[in-house]
């Protein structure tokens, strides 16, 4: 009888240990779910709150005030009026230049905002201003429809890649907030050669009609380069090996 007592004492014992056991398991299962949940929302919230402090600055003024006169732009070609648009071309090129020299010598004033916005300003002037020259007939529509589809491309590969990248868990909130986990795309060479003969294409279409010198051999050639690299530089972007995370910080 008392060994039978015994038995069923040492039995509730066994039970009760183990039950407390895959308590505590469970417990510190939940304990660092929670901890690893909490340290994502503090990491968020403090890499959003740097990034709306350095929203603020000169450098991003500048790409919104390109931004803004794009349209302006367009308009100005497509009423023919060249000479104008080539005036506010040039004063966009030298905000561009501005905007990257104050933030390459003033930390200060560097931002993730900043690196996100200029390319995106950059992209939709020369966008704008290839369809408007096209609907003049200063640029190939087939030219223009290759430089359209690459930068589209571009695109849909970009948010393909930040959906890989980022982490657990995806809400619309956190895809769309440039302070989490951030991507930078990193130009390569064409891609710059490319960026260059664009801007140098645009340039020369719209003086072209000022100091005339339409349908120039020399237009021609350049038309044909700035399709080559176009192409070129869009094929080395599959997969969207250029694109790397970045630190909010910088």
């Amino acid at each position: 009888m008392l060994l039978r007592l015994s038995r069923t004492s040492f039995n509730l014992k066994g039970n009760a240990y183990r039950y407390l056991r895959d308590l505590g398991k469970e417990s510190g299962r939940h304990t660092i779910y929670l901890n690893k949940y909490l340290s994502t929302e503090v990491k968020d919230r403090s890499s959003e709150k740097k990034f709306k402090d350095k929203l603020y600055t000169i450098p991003n003024a500048l790409c919104a005030a390109r931004i803004i006169s794009t349209p302006y732009i367009g308009y100005l070609v497509v009423s023919e009026a060249y000479a104008p648009a080539c005036v506010f071309f040039v004063v966009a090129g030298m905000t561009d230049f501005l905007d990257g020299y104050i933030a390459r010598n003033w930390p200060s004033q560097r931002s993730l905002f900043g690196s996100i916005i200029d390319p995106v300003a950059d992209k939709f002037l020369i966008s704008v201003l290839f369809v408007s020259l096209t609907y003049t007939s200063l640029i190939p529509w087939q030219l223009t429809g290759l430089v359209l589809t690459r930068d589209i491309s571009l695109i849909v590969g970009g948010f393909i890649k930040r959906y890989q990248i980022l982490q657990k868990p995806i809400t619309f909130k956190r895809f769309f907030d440039p302070s989490t986990d951030p991507v930078r795309m990193l130009p390569t060479l064409m891609s710059k050669i490319n960026t260059t003969l664009q801007l140098s294409l645009v340039a020369f279409s719209l003086a072209a009609p000022v100091f005339n010198f339409t349908n120039h051999p020399a237009l021609t050639a350049l038309c044909w380069a700035t399709a080559y690299t176009t192409l070129h530089s869009g094929l080395q972007y599959i997969g969207g090996k250029a694109m790397k995370k970045v630190d909010p910080k910088n």
